[in-house]
Protein backbone atom coordinates (compact mmCIF):
# COMPACT_ATOMS: atom_id res chain seq x y z
CA UNK A 1 0.00 0.00 0.00
CA UNK A 2 0.91 3.38 -0.04
CA UNK A 3 2.54 5.07 2.90
CA UNK A 4 0.72 8.17 4.38
CA UNK A 5 1.56 9.56 7.75
CA UNK A 6 1.00 12.26 10.25
CA UNK A 7 3.24 12.96 13.36
CA UNK A 8 2.72 15.67 15.89
CA UNK A 9 6.22 17.22 17.20
CA UNK A 10 4.99 20.20 19.81
CA UNK A 11 1.62 22.25 20.00
CA UNK A 12 0.49 18.82 21.43
CA UNK A 13 -2.10 19.11 25.12
CA UNK A 14 0.15 22.81 24.82
CA UNK A 15 -0.61 25.60 23.35
CA UNK A 16 3.16 26.64 22.12
CA UNK A 17 5.60 24.54 20.00
CA UNK A 18 3.32 23.95 16.90
CA UNK A 19 5.23 21.74 14.41
CA UNK A 20 3.66 18.81 12.43
CA UNK A 21 4.95 16.50 10.05
CA UNK A 22 3.10 14.84 6.84
CA UNK A 23 5.04 12.30 4.82
CA UNK A 24 4.33 9.92 1.47
CA UNK A 25 7.31 7.79 0.57
CA UNK A 26 8.26 10.52 -1.77
CA UNK A 27 7.68 13.77 0.23
CA UNK A 28 7.71 15.11 3.52
CA UNK A 29 6.46 18.49 4.55
CA UNK A 30 6.24 20.49 8.03
CA UNK A 31 3.24 22.69 9.07
CA UNK A 32 4.62 25.10 11.61
CA UNK A 33 8.00 25.40 13.50
CA UNK A 34 7.42 26.94 16.74
CA UNK A 35 8.84 27.96 19.55
CA UNK A 36 7.90 26.27 22.80
CA UNK A 37 6.75 29.42 25.38
CA UNK A 38 6.82 28.85 28.88
CA UNK A 39 8.91 29.22 32.38
CA UNK A 40 12.28 27.38 31.91
CA UNK A 41 11.68 23.84 31.25
CA UNK A 42 10.64 25.07 27.64
CA UNK A 43 14.56 26.45 27.15
CA UNK A 44 15.34 23.10 26.78
CA UNK A 45 12.85 21.49 24.52
CA UNK A 46 13.90 23.99 22.15
CA UNK A 47 17.24 23.15 22.26
CA UNK A 48 16.61 19.46 21.71
CA UNK A 49 17.20 18.12 18.04
CA UNK A 50 14.23 17.33 16.20
CA UNK A 51 12.95 14.26 15.97
CA UNK A 52 12.93 13.90 12.49
CA UNK A 53 16.04 14.68 10.17
CA UNK A 54 15.53 18.20 8.76
CA UNK A 55 17.94 17.55 5.83
CA UNK A 56 15.06 14.96 4.42
CA UNK A 57 12.62 17.27 4.98
CA UNK A 58 10.93 18.74 1.39
CA UNK A 59 9.02 21.97 2.57
CA UNK A 60 7.45 24.12 4.90
CA UNK A 61 4.24 25.78 5.69
CA UNK A 62 3.85 28.42 7.96
CA UNK A 63 0.23 29.72 9.33
CA UNK A 64 0.98 32.98 10.77
CA UNK A 65 4.24 34.69 12.16
CA UNK A 66 3.76 34.43 16.33
CA UNK A 67 6.53 32.67 17.63
CA UNK A 68 5.27 29.66 19.11
CA UNK A 69 4.27 29.20 15.47
CA UNK A 70 7.53 29.87 13.30
CA UNK A 71 10.08 30.38 16.53
CA UNK A 72 12.06 27.32 15.56
CA UNK A 73 12.51 27.87 11.81
CA UNK A 74 15.91 29.63 11.97
CA UNK A 75 17.14 26.34 14.18
CA UNK A 76 15.69 24.45 10.89
CA UNK A 77 18.00 25.99 8.79
CA UNK A 78 21.00 25.63 10.95
CA UNK A 79 19.78 21.91 11.63
CA UNK A 80 20.53 21.57 7.57
CA UNK A 81 17.09 21.79 5.87
CA UNK A 82 17.21 23.04 2.69
CA UNK A 83 13.48 22.87 1.12
CA UNK A 84 11.06 25.79 0.52
CA UNK A 85 9.40 27.84 3.34
CA UNK A 86 5.80 28.80 1.99
CA UNK A 87 3.54 31.30 3.53
CA UNK A 88 1.44 34.41 2.96
CA UNK A 89 2.77 37.62 1.95
CA UNK A 90 1.86 39.67 5.21
CA UNK A 91 3.57 36.05 7.23
CA UNK A 92 7.17 36.45 5.85
CA UNK A 93 7.30 40.52 6.66
CA UNK A 94 5.93 39.49 10.22
CA UNK A 95 8.04 36.82 10.81
CA UNK A 96 10.79 38.59 10.06
CA UNK A 97 10.55 41.11 12.27
CA UNK A 98 9.32 38.02 15.17
CA UNK A 99 12.52 36.41 14.75
CA UNK A 100 14.74 39.12 15.44
CA UNK A 101 13.10 40.60 17.78
CA UNK A 102 12.87 37.05 19.51
CA UNK A 103 16.36 36.17 18.78
CA UNK A 104 17.33 39.20 21.12
CA UNK A 105 15.24 38.38 23.78
CA UNK A 106 16.92 34.44 23.74
CA UNK A 107 20.43 36.35 23.50
CA UNK A 108 19.80 38.54 26.40
CA UNK A 109 18.76 35.23 28.34
CA UNK A 110 21.69 33.38 27.32
CA UNK A 111 23.52 35.93 28.87
CA UNK A 112 21.68 36.05 32.20
CA UNK A 113 22.15 32.20 32.05
CA UNK A 114 25.81 31.94 31.49
CA UNK A 115 25.70 30.29 27.84
CA UNK A 116 27.27 30.31 25.17
CA UNK A 117 23.88 32.17 22.87
CA UNK A 118 20.64 31.44 21.77
CA UNK A 119 19.99 27.86 19.88
CA UNK A 120 20.06 30.33 16.15
CA UNK A 121 21.90 33.25 15.28
CA UNK A 122 21.56 35.94 12.61
CA UNK A 123 22.74 34.21 9.76
CA UNK A 124 20.66 31.05 10.02
CA UNK A 125 17.84 33.36 10.48
CA UNK A 126 18.85 34.97 7.06
CA UNK A 127 19.24 32.03 5.71
CA UNK A 128 15.75 30.88 6.74
CA UNK A 129 14.04 34.45 4.38
CA UNK A 130 16.54 33.17 1.72
CA UNK A 131 14.26 30.06 1.33
CA UNK A 132 10.89 31.74 2.37
CA UNK A 133 8.50 31.79 -0.64
CA UNK A 134 5.36 33.71 -0.48
CA UNK A 135 2.17 32.56 -2.06
CA UNK A 136 -1.78 34.70 -1.87
CA UNK A 137 -4.79 32.95 -0.43
CA UNK A 138 -6.61 30.73 -2.18
CA UNK A 139 -3.79 29.77 -5.29
CA UNK A 140 -2.89 26.08 -5.71
CA UNK A 141 0.07 24.96 -5.96
CA UNK A 142 2.27 21.81 -5.85
CA UNK A 143 4.89 20.33 -3.76
CA UNK A 144 5.82 16.69 -4.65
CA UNK A 145 2.69 14.68 -3.35
CA UNK A 146 0.81 17.39 -1.99
CA UNK A 147 -1.37 19.61 -3.85
CA UNK A 148 -1.64 22.88 -1.18
CA UNK A 149 -3.75 26.54 -0.72
CA UNK A 150 -3.98 28.97 1.89
CA UNK A 151 -7.13 29.77 3.45
CA UNK A 152 -8.11 32.98 5.48
CA UNK A 153 -7.93 32.06 9.20
CA UNK A 154 -8.90 35.49 10.28
CA UNK A 155 -6.27 35.39 13.22
CA UNK A 156 -3.79 38.14 12.29
CA UNK A 157 -3.02 39.62 9.21
CA UNK A 158 -2.06 37.29 6.77
CA UNK A 159 -3.12 34.39 8.98
CA UNK A 160 -3.84 31.24 6.70
CA UNK A 161 -5.25 27.67 7.41
CA UNK A 162 -2.94 24.85 5.30
CA UNK A 163 -5.22 23.10 3.11
CA UNK A 164 -3.26 19.51 1.63
CA UNK A 165 -4.40 17.13 -0.90
CA UNK A 166 -2.88 13.94 -1.13
CA UNK A 167 -3.91 10.50 -2.54
CA UNK A 168 -7.74 11.27 -2.51
CA UNK A 169 -7.72 12.62 1.13
CA UNK A 170 -7.83 16.29 2.35
CA UNK A 171 -5.78 17.37 5.43
CA UNK A 172 -6.56 20.94 7.04
CA UNK A 173 -4.39 22.41 9.37
CA UNK A 174 -6.18 25.39 10.88
CA UNK A 175 -3.49 27.25 12.58
CA UNK A 176 -4.95 29.57 14.93
CA UNK A 177 -8.50 30.62 14.45
CA UNK A 178 -9.78 34.19 14.70
CA UNK A 179 -12.33 35.71 17.54
CA UNK A 180 -14.93 36.78 14.38
CA UNK A 181 -16.03 39.56 14.12
CA UNK A 182 -11.94 40.19 13.80
CA UNK A 183 -11.94 44.22 13.71
CA UNK A 184 -9.87 44.61 10.77
CA UNK A 185 -10.08 41.58 8.94
CA UNK A 186 -12.78 39.76 7.23
CA UNK A 187 -13.92 36.13 8.91
CA UNK A 188 -12.55 32.99 8.66
CA UNK A 189 -13.07 30.85 5.89
CA UNK A 190 -15.09 28.40 5.19
CA UNK A 191 -12.96 25.26 3.50
CA UNK A 192 -15.36 22.25 2.43
CA UNK A 193 -14.78 18.35 2.19
CA UNK A 194 -12.36 17.86 4.84
CA UNK A 195 -11.20 14.40 5.69
CA UNK A 196 -8.49 14.95 8.74
CA UNK A 197 -8.87 18.23 10.70
CA UNK A 198 -5.82 19.33 12.90
CA UNK A 199 -7.61 22.41 14.93
CA UNK A 200 -6.21 24.27 17.53
CA UNK A 201 -8.02 25.02 20.99
CA UNK A 202 -6.37 27.38 23.04
CA UNK A 203 -9.74 28.25 24.25
CA UNK A 204 -10.67 24.61 23.81
CA UNK A 205 -12.66 25.42 26.94
CA UNK A 206 -13.62 28.64 27.46
CA UNK A 207 -15.87 31.27 26.09
CA UNK A 208 -15.56 35.02 25.62
CA UNK A 209 -17.58 37.96 26.55
CA UNK A 210 -19.58 39.79 24.36
CA UNK A 211 -17.58 42.17 22.04
CA UNK A 212 -19.76 45.26 22.61
CA UNK A 213 -19.01 45.44 26.34
CA UNK A 214 -15.11 45.45 24.87
CA UNK A 215 -14.96 49.37 23.89
CA UNK A 216 -17.00 50.40 26.66
CA UNK A 217 -14.81 48.76 28.99
CA UNK A 218 -11.70 50.44 27.24
CA UNK A 219 -13.23 54.03 27.35
CA UNK A 220 -14.29 53.44 30.77
CA UNK A 221 -10.43 52.55 31.75
CA UNK A 222 -9.50 55.48 29.52
CA UNK A 223 -11.94 58.68 31.68
CA UNK A 224 -11.02 56.91 34.79
CA UNK A 225 -7.74 57.16 34.52
CA UNK A 226 -7.57 60.80 33.29
CA UNK A 227 -10.24 61.64 35.92
CA UNK A 228 -7.41 60.77 38.34
CA UNK A 229 -4.89 62.51 36.52
CA UNK A 230 -3.00 58.74 36.39
CA UNK A 231 -0.94 56.91 33.84
CA UNK A 232 -2.70 53.59 31.92
CA UNK A 233 -0.81 51.64 30.68
CA UNK A 234 -1.37 48.65 28.05
CA UNK A 235 1.12 45.66 27.73
CA UNK A 236 0.89 45.60 24.11
CA UNK A 237 1.14 42.50 21.64
CA UNK A 238 3.01 43.57 18.94
CA UNK A 239 0.73 41.70 15.99
CA UNK A 240 -3.11 42.62 15.85
CA UNK A 241 -4.00 43.38 19.68
CA UNK A 242 -1.93 46.54 19.38
CA UNK A 243 -3.18 47.86 15.69
CA UNK A 244 -6.20 47.11 17.11
CA UNK A 245 -5.98 49.40 20.03
CA UNK A 246 -5.12 52.02 17.73
CA UNK A 247 -8.15 51.82 15.77
CA UNK A 248 -10.17 51.89 18.57
CA UNK A 249 -8.22 54.73 20.40
CA UNK A 250 -8.58 56.74 16.82
CA UNK A 251 -11.80 56.50 16.74
CA UNK A 252 -12.87 57.19 20.45
CA UNK A 253 -10.63 60.41 20.26
CA UNK A 254 -11.95 61.57 16.82
CA UNK A 255 -15.34 61.04 17.86
CA UNK A 256 -14.42 62.86 21.23
CA UNK A 257 -15.60 60.04 23.20
CA UNK A 258 -12.59 60.70 25.28
CA UNK A 259 -10.53 63.33 26.13
CA UNK A 260 -7.01 63.66 23.93
CA UNK A 261 -4.45 62.96 25.77
CA UNK A 262 -0.88 61.88 24.85
CA UNK A 263 -0.71 58.42 23.45
CA UNK A 264 2.85 56.29 23.56
CA UNK A 265 3.48 53.62 21.25
CA UNK A 266 6.72 52.83 23.20
CA UNK A 267 7.09 49.09 21.55
CA UNK A 268 9.85 49.07 17.93
CA UNK A 269 8.08 45.72 17.59
CA UNK A 270 4.61 47.07 17.66
CA UNK A 271 5.83 50.28 15.59
CA UNK A 272 7.86 47.89 12.86
CA UNK A 273 4.71 45.60 12.88
CA UNK A 274 2.37 48.80 12.21
CA UNK A 275 4.12 49.57 8.91
CA UNK A 276 3.62 46.19 7.81
CA UNK A 277 -0.25 46.57 8.26
CA UNK A 278 -0.03 49.90 6.30
CA UNK A 279 1.08 48.01 3.30
CA UNK A 280 -0.98 45.31 3.14
CA UNK A 281 -4.37 47.13 3.41
CA UNK A 282 -5.92 45.12 0.74
CA UNK A 283 -6.10 41.98 3.39
CA UNK A 284 -8.39 44.25 5.20
CA UNK A 285 -12.47 43.99 5.64
CA UNK A 286 -14.45 45.67 3.84
CA UNK A 287 -15.05 48.23 6.92
CA UNK A 288 -11.76 49.08 7.53
CA UNK A 289 -10.72 49.86 3.60
CA UNK A 290 -13.95 51.71 3.67
CA UNK A 291 -12.44 54.00 6.57
CA UNK A 292 -9.13 54.41 4.62
CA UNK A 293 -10.96 55.34 1.23
CA UNK A 294 -12.70 57.90 3.10
CA UNK A 295 -9.27 59.39 4.63
CA UNK A 296 -8.71 58.16 8.06
CA UNK A 297 -5.52 57.40 8.69
CA UNK A 298 -7.13 54.48 11.39
CA UNK A 299 -3.59 53.89 13.27
CA UNK A 300 -3.12 57.42 13.89
CA UNK A 301 -4.63 60.42 15.50
CA UNK A 302 -3.81 63.75 17.44
CA UNK A 303 -0.79 63.27 20.51
CA UNK A 304 0.39 60.02 19.34
CA UNK A 305 3.88 59.45 19.37
CA UNK A 306 5.85 56.25 18.35
CA UNK A 307 8.93 55.96 20.70
CA UNK A 308 11.58 53.97 18.75
CA UNK A 309 14.49 54.83 20.83
CA UNK A 310 15.26 53.87 24.53
CA UNK A 311 16.07 57.85 24.93
CA UNK A 312 12.63 58.57 23.53
CA UNK A 313 11.20 55.74 25.69
CA UNK A 314 13.23 57.37 28.91
CA UNK A 315 11.47 60.92 28.55
CA UNK A 316 7.87 59.50 28.49
CA UNK A 317 8.49 59.94 32.11
CA UNK A 318 8.80 63.34 31.65
CA UNK A 319 5.17 64.05 30.83
CA UNK A 320 3.16 64.82 33.18
CA UNK A 321 -0.13 62.85 33.40
CA UNK A 322 -2.46 61.88 32.19
CA UNK A 323 -0.83 59.78 29.55
CA UNK A 324 -1.58 56.26 27.87
CA UNK A 325 1.42 53.93 27.61
CA UNK A 326 1.34 51.03 25.08
CA UNK A 327 4.28 48.83 25.48
CA UNK A 328 5.49 45.73 25.01
CA UNK A 329 5.93 42.39 25.76
CA UNK A 330 2.00 41.72 26.34
CA UNK A 331 2.49 38.90 29.27
CA UNK A 332 5.48 41.24 30.34
CA UNK A 333 7.87 38.99 30.09
CA UNK A 334 10.35 41.02 29.07
CA UNK A 335 10.49 44.49 26.98
CA UNK A 336 9.45 48.47 28.21
CA UNK A 337 6.67 47.61 30.06
CA UNK A 338 8.58 46.56 33.03
CA UNK A 339 10.52 49.88 33.30
CA UNK A 340 6.68 51.68 33.05
CA UNK A 341 5.78 49.04 35.99
CA UNK A 342 8.19 49.28 38.20
CA UNK A 343 7.40 53.24 37.43
CA UNK A 344 3.50 53.54 38.01
CA UNK A 345 2.08 50.18 39.41
CA UNK A 346 2.58 51.83 43.08
CA UNK A 347 0.42 54.66 42.23
CA UNK A 348 -3.03 54.22 43.10
CA UNK A 349 -4.10 56.88 39.93
CA UNK A 350 -2.73 54.80 38.06
CA UNK A 351 -4.15 51.62 35.64
CA UNK A 352 -3.21 49.13 33.98
CA UNK A 353 -4.80 47.17 31.74
CA UNK A 354 -4.90 43.96 29.95
CA UNK A 355 -6.00 43.12 27.05
CA UNK A 356 -4.62 39.43 26.19
CA UNK A 357 -3.75 36.06 26.84
CA UNK A 358 -1.52 35.72 30.18
CA UNK A 359 0.36 32.65 30.89
CA UNK A 360 0.63 31.12 34.20
CA UNK A 361 3.10 32.37 36.15
CA UNK A 362 4.07 35.41 33.83
CA UNK A 363 4.35 39.22 35.92
CA UNK A 364 1.14 39.59 34.09
CA UNK A 365 -0.93 36.56 35.17
CA UNK A 366 0.54 37.49 39.00
CA UNK A 367 -0.95 41.32 38.71
CA UNK A 368 -4.27 39.85 37.15
CA UNK A 369 -4.37 37.42 40.06
CA UNK A 370 -4.67 40.59 42.63
CA UNK A 371 -0.60 39.86 43.87
CA UNK A 372 0.14 42.61 46.08
CA UNK A 373 3.70 43.22 44.75
CA UNK A 374 5.78 41.57 41.83
CA UNK A 375 9.75 41.66 41.17
CA UNK A 376 10.72 43.45 38.67
CA UNK A 377 14.47 43.86 37.75
CA UNK A 378 15.22 41.65 41.26
CA UNK A 379 12.91 44.40 43.02
CA UNK A 380 9.83 43.98 45.02
CA UNK A 381 7.65 46.81 43.32
CA UNK A 382 4.05 46.92 45.25
CA UNK A 383 0.81 46.92 43.17
CA UNK A 384 -1.38 49.89 44.43
CA UNK A 385 -2.76 51.10 40.50
CA UNK A 386 -6.08 50.13 39.48
CA UNK A 387 -5.90 46.51 37.81
CA UNK A 388 -8.34 45.83 34.82
CA UNK A 389 -8.83 43.21 31.97
CA UNK A 390 -10.43 43.49 29.07
CA UNK A 391 -10.87 39.13 27.46
CA UNK A 392 -13.16 40.81 24.76
CA UNK A 393 -9.70 41.34 22.85
CA UNK A 394 -8.63 37.97 22.50
CA UNK A 395 -7.66 37.08 18.66
CA UNK A 396 -9.01 33.69 19.12
CA UNK A 397 -11.77 31.57 18.27
CA UNK A 398 -14.08 30.32 21.80
CA UNK A 399 -15.53 27.02 22.74
CA UNK A 400 -17.91 27.54 20.62
CA UNK A 401 -16.28 29.07 17.64
CA UNK A 402 -14.26 25.90 17.20
CA UNK A 403 -17.09 23.49 17.39
CA UNK A 404 -19.03 25.45 14.91
CA UNK A 405 -15.48 25.17 13.00
CA UNK A 406 -15.70 21.69 13.37
CA UNK A 407 -19.51 20.90 12.78
CA UNK A 408 -18.94 22.79 9.04
CA UNK A 409 -17.22 19.82 7.96
CA UNK A 410 -19.10 16.48 10.46
CA UNK A 411 -20.41 14.85 6.75
CA UNK A 412 -16.67 14.73 5.83
CA UNK A 413 -14.32 14.13 8.54
CA UNK A 414 -12.57 10.92 9.47
CA UNK A 415 -10.71 11.93 12.31
CA UNK A 416 -9.78 15.28 14.06
CA UNK A 417 -6.82 16.40 15.95
CA UNK A 418 -7.01 18.67 18.60
CA UNK A 419 -4.00 20.57 19.11
CA UNK A 420 -2.65 24.17 20.61
CA UNK A 421 -4.60 24.24 23.88
CA UNK A 422 -3.22 23.01 27.29
CA UNK A 423 -4.66 19.47 28.09
CA UNK A 424 -7.56 21.12 29.86
CA UNK A 425 -8.70 22.80 26.96
CA UNK A 426 -8.37 20.37 24.35
CA UNK A 427 -9.43 17.14 26.24
CA UNK A 428 -12.73 19.68 26.91
CA UNK A 429 -12.77 20.40 23.23
CA UNK A 430 -12.47 16.73 22.21
CA UNK A 431 -15.09 15.99 24.70
CA UNK A 432 -17.50 18.17 23.13
CA UNK A 433 -16.79 17.09 19.60
CA UNK A 434 -17.26 13.32 20.31
CA UNK A 435 -20.33 13.94 22.40
CA UNK A 436 -22.05 16.54 20.17
CA UNK A 437 -21.26 15.54 17.05
CA UNK A 438 -20.33 12.16 17.43
CA UNK A 439 -17.23 12.93 15.36
CA UNK A 440 -13.48 10.78 16.26
CA UNK A 441 -11.33 13.36 17.64
CA UNK A 442 -8.19 12.86 20.03
CA UNK A 443 -5.58 14.98 21.72
CA UNK A 444 -2.84 13.80 20.53
CA UNK A 445 0.48 13.47 22.71
CA UNK A 446 4.18 14.58 21.96
CA UNK A 447 5.66 11.96 19.48
CA UNK A 448 2.15 10.52 18.23
CA UNK A 449 1.45 9.60 14.92
CA UNK A 450 -1.32 8.53 12.84
CA UNK A 451 -0.60 6.21 9.27
CA UNK A 452 -3.52 6.18 6.98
Amino acid sequence: GYMLKLSFHGGTQEVTGANYLLETEHTRILVDCGMFQCPRFCAAKNKEEFAYDPKTIDALFVTHAHIDHVGRVPKLARAGFTGKIYSTPPTKDFAALMLEDSLGVLEKEATREGESGAFYDMEDLKHALEMWDTVPYYETFHVGDFEVKFFNAAHILGSAMVEIKVQGKTFLFTGDLGNVPMPLLPPTDHVANVDYLTIESAYGNRVHEDRGERKEKFERAIEDTIKRGGTLMIPAFALERTQEILVDLNELIEHGRVTSVPVFLDSPLSIKATAVYRKYTSYFSDDTKKLIREGDDIFNFPLLQRTLTSDESKNINTVKGPKIILAGAGMMTGGRILHHARRYLPQKENTILFIGYAAAGSIARQIIEKASSVRIFGEEVPVRCDVRSIRGYSAHADSNDLLAFIESNRDTLKQVFVVQGDAAASLFLVQRARDYLGVNAGAPHFGDSVSF
